[in-house]
């Protein structure tokens, strides 16, 4: 059995995650609404991921799709999440930290899924 993840991996984990996955639902609710949509979850992703989109732009490739930016920020925080996480907890080889967001997410939906049809 190996030790259990220290609280501040799993919070610094969360918090990129739930980041990255913000931008990820902001690019594709773009696909289908315009940035302007008065639809309340385009509006929440819009404010909550425009401070990001901003703070990355003087990084951001100016031939890009304006549509295309927010899952160009989300590629940031994938990275983070996949390179950073392990380098930092001093695993040898990447993917160590295996995502515990959607590792616990998964979870809960094998759990539904097993009440469900059982």
């Amino acid at each position: 059995m190996t030790d259990p993840f220290p609280l501040w991996v799993i919070v610094v984990d969360y918090a990129l995650g739930m980041v990255m996955w913000t931008l990820i639902g902001r690019f594709a609710m773009g696909l289908f609404l315009p940035e302007t949509s008065d639809f309340f979850f385009m509006r929440f992703f819009v404010r909550v991921t425009n401070p990001l989109i901003r703070l990355f732009a003087p990084i951001t490739p100016g031939f890009l799709v304006p549509a295309l930016v927010p899952l160009y920020v989300a590629w940031f925080f994938y990275m983070a999440r996949f390179y950073l996480m392990p380098w930092l907890l001093g695993y040898s080889v990447m993917g160590m930290l295996s995502f515990p967001l959607e590792s616990e997410i998964a979870q809960v939906i094998a759990s539904v899924l097993g009440r469900l049809l059982n």
